[in-house]
């Protein structure tokens, strides 16, 4: 990956965006695009778009800016913080990690608490509610602790990029800052070859708490296409069940979906951009749903033509989200084909 291209992924893996509080991440997203874009601009809820130029059709290329997280939910009197969750925090992680509480006067670093082994029931195995856990970050009672945080100030691990072998990364917050890397590339990209479709980038809002941004920002931009990229499970990982694997693999390829919301002609796009470009994609079935914006772009004016193109992710709503890079860079690649052929495409019927 280029050195630039790598920056800007870093600086947004750096900067916490729990849903609902994703302002930091955006003003990132917006001014890397600010670069090549022929227009940018938020919405009232903070959703970022940034635009190239061209004829019909309109495609967009979206990801979601927000991370899962906690929030605040009450100050104890010993001074320490009651949690309540962003999104899908899994509570089997949480406890003994590091976390910094995001205030109005800069981030104040805490613990979510652990009983030391010594002291537990060891028969005891169960795990403890997200509700029933609690950071500490050193006061010694509430008043102490009131003048540093508020309830509702937002809460994320203090996590580090780790380099692992070959060109695979591991960091809190690979969901999803990985697909709003993918669609800015994306749109870099095509922008370079002068796309004779409008392509539009989209940075959405609290996808984790329901796809709220994507309703919105769908529903105002009214594109002829929507592709939504986020992570998706990698299934290699060793202790993954047997009954949940998808055949999906870190390292070989993004990953196009099929079908429910996935509509077979912008399907039939997706694959054949790959092929014109040798871009190994795998392929995964989303029966129902797809978990992902997509869901929300495809039902938005009477009907979009919608895709999820996933990015393999091992440990996903971990703080050690793992993810191999090549992936990610052939991600960019096939957005922006996708967008390069538009203009020879129909997407509007399918049958």
């Amino acid at each position: 990956m280029e050195r630039a291209r790598r920056e800007f992924l870093d600086d947004l893996l750096r900067t916490a965006s729990p849903s609902g509080f994703e302002a930091p991440s955006q003003r990132i997203w917006t001014e890397y695009v600010s670069e090549f874009a022929d227009q940018v601009w938020t919405d009232e809820y903070g959703n970022a778009v940034a635009v190239i130029e061209g004829g019909d059709p309109t495609i967009a290329l979206a990801g979601h800016s927000d991370e899962i997280g906690f929030m605040v939910r009450d100050i104890e009197d010993d001074g320490s913080l009651r949690l309540t969750r962003i999104g899908g925090s899994d509570n089997t992680v949480s406890q003994g990690q590091h976390v910094v509480v995001h205030t109005d006067d800069g981030p104040v670093d805490g613990v979510i608490g652990q009983t030391a082994i010594h002291l537990r029931d060891r028969s005891d195995d169960s795990q403890t509610d997200i509700s029933e856990q609690h950071v500490d970050i050193g006061a010694e009672d509430d008043e102490e602790a009131a003048e540093l945080v508020e309830r509702g100030d937002p809460i994320t691990f203090d996590q580090t990029i780790s380099e692992l072998e070959g060109q695979r990364i591991a960091a809190r917050g690979l969901d999803n800052r990985i697909g709003i890397w993918a669609a800015a590339e994306g749109l870099r990209r095509a922008a370079e070859s002068d796309p004779e479709a409008t392509v539009v980038a989209v940075s959405t809002v609290q996808e984790e708490v329901g796809l709220q941004g994507a309703k919105m920002v769908g529903f105002d931009l009214a594109p002829d296409v929507a592709i939504a990229t986020d992570v998706t499970h990698a299934t290699d990982a060793t202790g993954t069940p047997g009954d949940r694997s998808s055949g999906v693999e870190l390292g070989e390829g993004p990953v196009v979906a099929r079908g429910s919301t996935n509509h077979p002609r912008v399907v039939a796009a997706a694959r054949a951009a790959a092929d014109s470009e040798e871009i190994d994609v795998q392929l995964q079935a989303a029966g129902s749903q797809t978990g992902t914006d997509a869901d929300a772009f495809f039902t938005s004016r009477g009907g979009i033509p919608s895709l999820n193109v996933g990015v393999p992710n091992r440990y996903m709503h971990t703080p050690v989200e793992m993810l191999d890079l090549r992936d990610l860079d052939a991600t960019a690649d096939l957005l922006s084909a996708i967008a390069l052929d538009a203009h020879n495409r129909e997407f509007s019927v399918s049958i």
